[in-house]
C-alpha cells in the first residue's frame, strides 16, 4: 500500500479505527456478521496477523486516532493476555484513541477482575450486549447470558469507571420493552442503542421461518424513543440515544462520513484517496473490505472500491441523515467539491414536501417520518 494523496478539501489524517474480532463462544439466531467458534491455534494465527496488518496501515497513512472501537463477534470473549498482544499491536503501530476506546463486550464474560484489567489496557467505554432484562426474551434470541447477569455486568462496568452503552433489541414477541428500557437506565448507563429485530437470509432465525411484523417495528421504534425521552435521553441517532456527553464518539465519525482504519477479518475501512481520476470523475476517498478470517490470514486483498464525489456525496447523506442534527450542505459541498444543494435540489424539495426532510438554511435534516423511511428518501438521491 503507498501512502494516499486525498483530496484538499479532506482531511488527510485518519482519525478513528475499527478492529474487528470474529470470535463468539456460541452464534446467536439473528446473527449475520463475520463471526465463528474459536478452535485451536485460531486466535493465535488472528494475532499474528493483526500484527501485520497493523505496521502495514501504519505504513500507508497519516494515523493521529482520536477513537478506536473492538467490535465483533465478542471482543471480551477473548482471554486477557489475548485481548492484551491485540491492545499491544494496535498501539505499536497506530497508537491509541486520544477521546474513545471502545470494548464491546458480552455480559456473560464480565467480571470485577477482568473489567479492571480492560480498564488497565486503556478502555474506557464498554458497549454491552444487554439485548433485554426478561429472561424469556433472551431464550428467544439465543443468548448465553440471563437477566441478572446482564444487570452485575453493567453495574461491574460502571463500578470501574467505564461510560457504558447498554444494546436492546426491540419488535421481539412478547418482549416488555418499557420495563427493559427503565430496567436498563435504573442501573445508570448514559448511552443505549435500540435496534429492530431484523431477519436476515442465511441466519438460523431465517431458517426456522421466524417473521418480524411491520407494527411492531414501529411501535418499537416510537415506545423507545418516548420512554427514553422522558427518561432524560436524546435520540441523536436513528437507534441511539444518549445523556448529555456521552454520544458514541467513534459511531459519531461513520455518521459524519469521517476516514477511518478497518482492522481484521470483515473489517471496512473508509480511507483517504490514492491521488488520481476515475472516468471524469475524481475519486475523493477509497472503501476498502478485508476478506473473511480464513482468506484474512494469508494476507489475501479484500474488496475496494473508489468513491467519486456523486457517490460520496450520496453516502453522507445516508449516514448523516440518521442523525439528529442532520446534514451541513455547504460543509457537505466544500468537502466533496459539488454543489449540492443545487445538483440535489430536486429530491430535496420533493422530500421537503412530503414531510420527510427538513431544510433550515444549509441544515438538512430528516423528520421522524423521514427517519423511519430513510432508504427511500435516499433512493431519490440516487437517482440524480
Amino acid at each position: 500500500m503507498s501512502l494516499p494523496a486525498p483530496s484538499p478539501a479532506l482531511d488527510p489524517v485518519v482519525r478513528h479505527l475499527y478492529v474487528h474480532v470474529p470470535f463468539c463462544p456460541t452464534i446467536c439466531p439473528y446473527c449475520d456478521f463475520h463471526v465463528l467458534t474459536r478452535r485451536a491455534g485460531l486466535v493465535e494465527r488472528y494475532l499474528e496477523q493483526i500484527e501485520v496488518e497493523a505496521a502495514a496501515l501504519a505504513a500507508s497513512y497519516q494515523v493521529e486516532l482520536d477513537t478506536v472501537y473492538l467490535g465483533g463477534g465478542t471482543p471480551s470473549f477473548l482471554r486477557d493476555e489475548e485481548l492484551a498482544a491485540l491492545v499491544g499491536s494496535v498501539r505499536r503501530h497506530l497508537g491509541w484513541g486520544r477521546v474513545e476506546n471502545t470494548l464491546e463486550v458480552n455480559p456473560g464474560t464480565v467480571s470485577g477482575a477482568r473489567a479492571a484489567h480492560w480498564r488497565a489496557l486503556g478502555f474506557d467505554r464498554a458497549s454491552v450486549g444487554v439485548q433485554s432484562l426478561d429472561d424469556a426474551t433472551l431464550r428467544f434470541l439465543g443468548r448465553q447470558h440471563d437477566a441478572a447477569q446482564a444487570r452485575d455486568a453493567v453495574t461491574i462496568l460502571i463500578g470501574e469507571g467505564f461510560r457504558v452503552s447498554g444494546d436492546l433489541i426491540t419488535a421481539v414477541p412478547g418482549q416488555p420493552l418499557l420495563s427493559d428500557i427503565q430496567g436498563l437506565v435504573d442501573l445508570g448507563v448514559g448511552h443505549v442503542s435500540a435496534y429492530t429485530l431484523t431477519i436476515e437470509p442465511g441466519t438460523e432465525f431465517a431458517r426456522r421461518g421466524v417473521t418480524v411484523q411491520e407494527d411492531d417495528e414501529r411501535r418499537g421504534f416510537e415506545d423507545t424513543e418516548a420512554a427514553l425521552g422522558a427518561l432524560g435521553f436524546t435520540r441523536y441517532e436513528v437507534s441511539n440515544y444518549a445523556r448529555p456527553g456521552q454520544e458514541s464518539r467513534h459511531n459519531l465519525a461513520y455518521w459524519q462520513g469521517r476516514t477511518y482504519l478497518g482492522l481484521g477479518p470483515g473489517a471496512a475501512g473508509h480511507y483517504p484517496a490514492e491521488g488520481g481520476v476515475q472516468g471524469t470523475e475524481a475519486v475523493l476517498t477509497v472503501r476498502r473490505t478485508n476478506p473473511h478470517l480464513h482468506e484474512w490470514l494469508t494476507g489475501e486483498a479484500g474488496e475496494t472500491e473508489a468513491i467519486d464525489a456523486r457517490e460520496f456525496v450520496t453516502d453522507a447523506l445516508f449516514m448523516g441523515l440518521r442523525l439528529r442534527a442532520g446534514v451541513d450542505l455547504a460543509d457537505l459541498s466544500r468537502r466533496s467539491g459539488l454543489d449540492v444543494a443545487g445538483v440535489y435540489a430536486a429530491p430535496i424539495a420533493q422530500n421537503v414536501a412530503r414531510g420527510l426532510l427538513s431544510l433550515d438554511g444549509d441544515r438538512l435534516r430528516a423528520t421522524p417520518d423521514g427517519w423511519w423511511v430513510l432508504n427511500r428518501v435516499v433512493t431519490d438521491f440516487l437517482e440524480i
